[in-house]
């Protein structure tokens, strides 16, 4: 056979087995047995050995590879992967529906209905067609490089089908393990006598993060497309224009798609698939209403954290009942105690449930609850386990009241309210291991010290096994010391020594957020910094020099001046000082501040800054960054897709400037 009719053979048996592959995963209607599936999956492999010259990254034999990575690699999304609000009644419903229609000037507005799929968000990025990387939501702006993982599951294609792909595009969706292939797996497990996942999504995210990709494979995960990220120009007009264009070009899109005239409409649908949603093939915990128009969308924008043309209408809560086998408490980063109820192990909402929040002692208190007692728990948003209800007509009599304890369970030091009329109570030493675990995670975090490589597990064995006993001590760490940890090798190491050691360069203003001083955030610690100078002048400060400051009330003044009489921050303080960890705020020379007094705004997204170093730029030169438009606001700088900061600007008649006229800005000062 000669080179041509081999490489028409190979592109043949491609679009065959696509085809099948949508057939199968996509519509759910095979038309050929796995035997004959995997003869042609055979053939294509044998011809792509045999002629290498034709093998192709979009190829059906290239989805498994047998790469093992000691880690995934971090990605920046193009656009940010915001998360969503919930309404958990149909009245929370009405009033965002009330919120839409009255930004929009319109009375009734078309929204697009979709089940929210209870799995693991991922983002796809495709360039001329071609699948190029995939990623986790992570923390909603960097996300770990799953692409390999992303390749096995067959229902995402390799290339998208259409003769015109965008030049480039991001499509998102939800990985999820549907019912039988979650009991499947788990029965599996049970004959190893490995650990049973708790449900779908646990196996589906536990699935996605496994560092081999032939493993992944065996899992038979599955994707639902249902959100466009950035793309390279508008190829859309509305919600419901991008889920049908997608499906046609094989992306898989769930088919209980949903266009609604207003919201009673929405309503009907959402009360519809909470009384169905036990009929479909995988968990789905709500269904998720979007402004269908993408026009709309714009002039809506973002908060925060969250789109104000989406919302997710969460299914009623589950409940089940059990019994209460013990109480018991558990320290937080701030010292804070909270009870937790160890369960008798109980199904509610297709999840074993085995402990739950009791939020405070005030709340065993007020629901009287005790140790043996029967209860009633739910499961809020389908999420978080709480006791809402003691059963107090199956009392025996043997049941025993919990009280509040008066050592902390981790240390043993003395636990107490800091106020009477305080709800928490706190364990009063700031060495306690159970804090020392947590806030050693904040004292590192990207947003203090920002010292990559100091994740869960690291911290947890070096707290254990007592190398750190406060922040300090990582300054002191010798290579020695980690490669006596487990999973660490040489490179590894020097890679979180060189981390460490360049932390020492922060400035004051992280260096105070690190601390973790209660009630202190980014933005005061950045207050305080650029006001004292200098970590020995902030020790100094008395309440009353605090409270002097705008930003500044007396809660966080009382916590500050609280947390440097304290004898055990001295002698962090001096430890971290003889580490030669920076305790100076950089000095802004008065000539180098020429933004001084203007106040800038940002909405929408920049092309070549992030929010973050757009933000940090104009306060370098001495301008302040607020995030709510009003009329003392200097300049509103506009991005792409900008929010509704935007529309306010326009009606307060603001100065409008886009990121050219801001660049100009900044390079003429």
């Amino acid at each position: 056979m000669n080179k041509a009719k081999i490489k028409k053979e190979i592109e043949e048996l491609r679009k065959e087995i696509n085809r099948h592959d949508y057939n199968y995963y996509v519509l759910n209607q095979p038309q050929i047995s796995d035997k004959q599936y995997d003869e042609l999956i055979s053939r294509l492999k044998k011809l792509e050995e045999n002629n290498p010259e034709f093998v192709t990254k979009d190829s059906p034999t290239q989805r498994v590879g047998s790469d093992i990575t000691n880690k995934f690699g971090i990605v920046n999304h193009k656009e940010k992967m915001y998360s969503l609000d919930n309404t958990y009644s149909i009245d929370e419903l009405k009033q965002w529906d009330e919120r839409v229609r009255k930004n929009l000037g319109r009375d009734k507005v078309e929204y697009v209905c979709e089940l929210k799929i209870d799995g693991l968000s991922a983002n796809l990025t495709y360039e001329e067609g071609l699948l190029v990387l995939g990623a986790t939501r992570g923390d909603g702006e960097r996300g770990e490089d799953i692409t390999n993982n992303i390749r096995t599951i067959r229902a995402i294609p390799l290339r998208l089908n259409t003769q015109q792909p965008p030049r480039f595009i991001e499509i998102r969706g939800e990985i999820y393990m549907d019912k039988k292939e979650f009991e499947r797996l788990n029965l599996i497990r049970q004959k190893n006598n490995l650990p049973l996942f708790a449900n779908p999504r646990n196996a589906a995210s536990g699935s996605v993060k496994l560092l081999e990709s032939r493993e992944v494979a065996k899992r038979k995960l599955n994707f639902f497309a249902h959100s466009l990220g950035a793309q390279d120009k508008e190829n859309f007009s509305s919600q419901s224009d991008f889920l049908l264009t997608i499906k046609k070009w094989s992306m898989p899109v769930n088919p209980h798609l949903e266009i609604c005239h207003g919201i009673e409409e929405v309503i009907d649908v959402c009360r519809m698939w909470e009384n169905k949603r036990r009929q479909l093939d995988y968990d789905a915990d709500g269904v998720v209403v979007k402004v269908n128009d993408f026009k709309f969308q714009r002039i809506l924008g973002f908060t925060l954290k969250s789109p104000r043309w989406a919302v997710a209408f969460k299914f009623t809560a589950q409940q089940a009942n059990t019994i209460i086998e013990n109480i018991v408490v558990q320290v937080g980063r701030t010292g804070v105690v909270t009870p937790v109820a160890e369960l008798k192990p109980v199904e509610c909402g297709g999840v074993t449930i085995r402990n739950a929040t009791l939020h405070n002692f005030d709340e065993i208190k007020r629901l009287d609850v005790r140790i043996g007692d029967h209860v009633v728990i739910e499961r809020a948003g389908e999420v978080i386990p709480k006791i809402v209800k003691v059963i107090k007509n199956l009392r025996k009599g043997n049941e025993k009241k919990f009280n509040v304890p008066k050592n902390c369970p981790v240390c043993g030091e003395i636990i107490n309210k800091e106020k009477q009329e305080d709800v928490a109570y706190r364990c009063t030493n700031p060495l306690c291991p159970a804090q020392l675990e947590k806030g050693l995670l904040h004292f590192c975090s990207r947003e203090a010290m920002d010292i990559e490589g100091m994740g869960e597990s690291v911290v947890r064995q070096l707290v254990s096994n007592k190398i750190v006993k406060d922040f300090a001590d990582i300054y002191f760490l010798q290579k020695k010391d980690l490669l006596e940890l487990q999973l660490f090798r040489d490179k590894k190491a020097d890679n979180l020594l060189t981390a460490i050691a360049n932390s020492k360069k922060q400035p004051l203003s992280r260096l105070l957020y690190a601390l973790g001083i209660r009630h202190v955030g980014e933005k005061a610690a950045l207050v305080l910094a650029e006001r004292f100078g200098s970590l020995n002048s902030i020790m100094d400060a008395k309440k009353e020099d605090l409270e002097k400051i705008f930003e500044i009330g007396p809660v966080m003044a009382s916590s500050i001046e609280n947390f440097f009489k304290q004898k055990t921050t001295h002698i962090l303080i001096e430890k971290l000082k003889k580490a030669g960890v920076n305790i100076i705020e950089p000095k802004r020379d008065k000539k180098n501040i020429p933004l001084e007094g203007m106040t800038f705004v940002f909405t929408g997204e920049l092309k070549d800054y992030s929010r973050k170093e757009a933000e940090s730029l104009v306060r370098s030169l001495g301008a302040n960054v607020i995030s709510n438009v009003s009329k003392n606001v200097s300049f509103v700088v506009v991005g792409e897709k900008p929010g509704s900061k935007y529309t306010k600007a326009r009606l307060l008649g603001l100065k409008i400037i886009d990121e050219a006229k801001f660049k100009e800005i900044i390079a003429n000062v």
